[in-house]
């Protein structure tokens, strides 16, 4: 039986979470698993024809989500969305999960209306298996006071080309950085950066670079220099993924 009825195409907004442990990114790809195309794969099975799915976020291989969007168009309008949420929940992998999915109007767009990312980055002190793939085991010890004066200089620029990925296909590199903090308790560090968008591997690499801040491989004056040169070669290493968590993305009041 279908669940769907009129006869005209509907765009839905699915929120999501996965743990991104067992996926190649967000992005489906050729002889890799991603979330994107297992979604696609349970949503299109259940409604009977090819769905294609559009998200907010491209995370990369490993990194999770707390809260993800993304939309999709259907050739008629859904009538039991709570139905297609259940099915697909079974269908999926473990380590994928539909939150819920909600009506919006057909020219809404998950990624381009989406207004803010936040995203947190868990570093463990010592092993912990409660955080197994979910934080990354840093094995040093770090001043969390410069690194977080290292946070305001960060939120003085706009332009982070540094911490970008090279051969990335945007028209701008510039970002606003509504807030970065880093925080601690007994057994790990926290690192939590919110901006209306984010560039492809900004925050990994961000982490990476203020960790030698921490440890006293480099100066604030240098960190501001790496930024102002806008090439990632001057930038720390990246920050391994399993330690990264988009944790919500906003959309303006009354979105959905």
């Amino acid at each position: 039986m279908k669940i769907w009825s009129q006869n005209k195409t509907a765009r839905y907004l699915i929120e999501l979470a996965y743990r991104g442990t067992d996926f190649h990114g967000w992005q489906k790809q050729p002889n890799a698993v991603s979330v994107q195309e297992n979604m696609e794969k349970a949503i299109s099975t259940i409604l009977r024809q090819k769905i294609e799915i559009s998200g907010s976020s491209r995370t990369d291989a490993g990194v999770h989500a707390a809260q993800q969007f993304a939309h999709f168009d259907c050739s008629e309008p859904i009538k039991d969305l709570g139905r297609l949420i259940h099915s697909a929940n079974k269908m999926l992998p473990k380590g994928i999960a539909i939150i819920d999915i909600y009506y919006v109007p057909n020219d809404s767009h998950s990624r381009f209306d989406a207004t803010r990312r936040r995203y947190q980055y868990r570093l463990l002190k010592h092993k912990n298996p409660f955080w197994e793939g979910l934080a990354y085991h840093f094995k040093g010890n770090v001043n969390i006071e410069i690194m977080n004066e290292a946070c305001e200089v960060l939120k003085k620029h706009t332009d982070f080309q540094s911490f970008s990925k090279y051969h990335t296909d945007v028209k701008t590199f510039n970002c606003t950085i509504e807030s970065a903090t880093w925080t601690e308790n007994d057994d790990m560090f926290f690192f939590d950066i919110k901006a209306n968008r984010f560039l492809r591997g900004m925050v990994r690499t961000i982490v990476g670079t203020m960790l030698d801040i921490g440890q006293g491989r480099l100066s604030l004056a240098e960190f501001e220099q790496i930024i102002l040169q806008k090439d990632r070669k001057y930038a720390g290493n990246s920050a391994p993924a399993e330690g990264l968590t988009l944790m919500e993305v906003g959309y303006p009041e009354g979105y959905y």
